[in-house]
């Protein structure tokens, strides 16, 4: 007993029990993965699907382009509320009420007889999708504890990694076999199931006192994001016309207004307005928002390229995608290897991922085939495993603890802002130009770019954060 110690020598101290971890934490994690494989297989399947599904429905090139940016802006507009609604209402109920949306979404689709069915579809897709992804996280840090929590976390990559591979395989074998509308059946009987087994397993949470959604705000950003996307993928189709210059000016005017709008606001900010003060985070995001529209551009262009360019099967399409994913895979673990290196390893992948895209553009011809492109697409897959593994913990190194949950939402959203630009831009070129060797050469300047304002992120990552997607 220490002289600052006054209690009475007979009052022993209770110590405190942990409570005990939730009992049915590993398979409620087996129906998070599952909702996120079936998300991740969704946003990108109709990169190897849309050419046979614009042939089957109708419509021009901008159908191929919007089966994945509708999905995308969704997406993101959602995101903005989503996880929000999880602390208001309650993260398994607003994971259920995902999951039966995203489900019913994909019948929609699987039924679809026109363009604007199949668009509306997949918007339907995207918001219940995003009604759905953000609850996982939440739900995943109240089951576990400690190392398990980071083993939990560190399933996503392996898992995620293998979808991602054989997502774009499985919906070749589906377009190549009983056709396009299978990609999307095949989710009802996983949906249904999961459904019963998150019923069962995932741990019932109470709503958070207090907590109000930011509409106005999270309106102004995605109107912003719809201001600049559509005109890029419809202005092409029309011979860009003032309207569509007009609305991408609209959206720099409304993006503003969102900023001015957020630093106002009092309390419950989609965005916290002392990160707008943050160089080094506004860096990042423009480092997220470059480098995830060169990567969502490239691997969904790499689809079109090979069926409409090449004259690939879907299969054989799908196929000759693989070693990218494969690269991929690698490049992230590599980057989880050599996390002590930090910004270098991010600066280290732009390098490989633009060589890999210079490579496409060098061997680029009617008559080459699949083997010829696979290592430069290696390259690709790896270059982007490379960043794409530290980026987050990087960018939230410039971060205070208090603000990485608003910081990770706000990187989410960046990255689906990204893809769905990418998608637009890459996708647009391609369909003007019909050359995936001018694609891939606009990829490698946007990939440059990435690697110049990445100098200005903070040279080591932050280790104290998970953070997943």
């Amino acid at each position: 007993m220490t002289a600052l110690d006054i209690r009475p020598a007979e009052v022993t101290e209770t110590p405190e029990v942990e409570a005990p971890a939730y009992r049915w934490r590993w398979a409620a994690l087996g129906v998070i993965l599952a909702g996120s494989v079936m998300e991740l297989l969704d946003a990108t399947v109709t990169h190897i699907a849309g050419p046979t599904m614009r042939a089957d429905l109708g419509g021009g090139n901008s159908l191929i382009q919007w089966l994945g940016a509708a999905y995308i802006l969704a997406m993101t507009a959602g995101l903005l509320i989503g996880g929000r609604l999880g602390d208001i209402v309650g993260r398994k109920r607003m994971f259920l009420i995902g999951l039966a949306g995203f489900t019913v979404g994909s019948l929609l689709c699987a039924i679809a007889v026109s363009p604007e069915t199949i668009i509306g579809a997949r918007i339907i897709q995207g918001l219940f999708g995003a009604a759905m992804i953000p609850q996982g996280m939440g739900l995943m840090k109240e089951m576990f504890r400690d190392k398990e929590l980071t083993t939990a976390f560190g399933l996503f990559g392996p898992v995620l990694g293998l979808s991602a591979v054989g997502g774009p395989i499985l919906a070749g074998a589906l377009v190549s076999g009983p056709g396009w509308r299978m990609i999307f059946l095949i989710n009802l009987p996983i949906g249904i199931a999961a459904a019963i087994a998150a019923i069962k397993f995932l741990p019932s949470t109470r709503p958070t006192g207090g907590v109000k959604l930011d509409i106005p705000g999270a309106l102004l950003a995605s109107l912003g994001t719809v201001l600049i996307v559509f005109p890029l993928i419809q202005g092409g189709e029309h011979g860009w016309p003032l309207w569509s210059f007009v609305m991408m000016a609209a959206s720099v005017v409304v993006f503003a207004l969102f900023v001015v709008y957020e630093k106002k606001r009092k309390s419950d900010q989609l965005i916290v307005p002392s990160l707008f003060r943050k160089p080094a985070f506004l860096s990042g995001l423009a480092v997220g928002a470059i480098y995830f529209a060169a990567f969502g551009g490239i691997f969904a262009v790499l689809g079109f390229y090979t069926q409409q360019g090449l004259g690939f099967s879907p299969l054989k399409a799908a196929l000759t995608s693989v070693p990218s994913s494969v690269g991929m895979i690698v490049g992230m673990g590599i980057a989880q290897a050599t996390v002590k290196y930090g910004r270098k390893v991010l600066l280290a992948g732009a390098v490989v991922m633009g060589l890999g895209s210079l490579a496409v553009v060098a061997i680029a011809n009617p008559a080459v085939t699949p083997w010829q492109l696979a290592p430069a697409l290696v390259f690709v897959g790896l270059g982007s495993g490379l960043i794409m593994g530290p980026f987050y913990n990087i960018v939230l190194a410039a971060v205070d603890p208090s603000e990485t949950g608003s910081a990770s939402g706000t990187l989410t959203a960046v990255q689906q802002i990204g893809n769905a630009l990418g998608l637009a831009v890459l996708g647009t070129i391609f369909f003007t130009t019909k050359s995936g060797a001018i694609t891939f050469g606009v990829a490698a300047a946007m990939i440059a770019v990435t690697f110049v304002v990445g100098l200005l992120l903070p040279k080591q990552a932050r280790e104290d954060v998970e953070f997943t997607h």
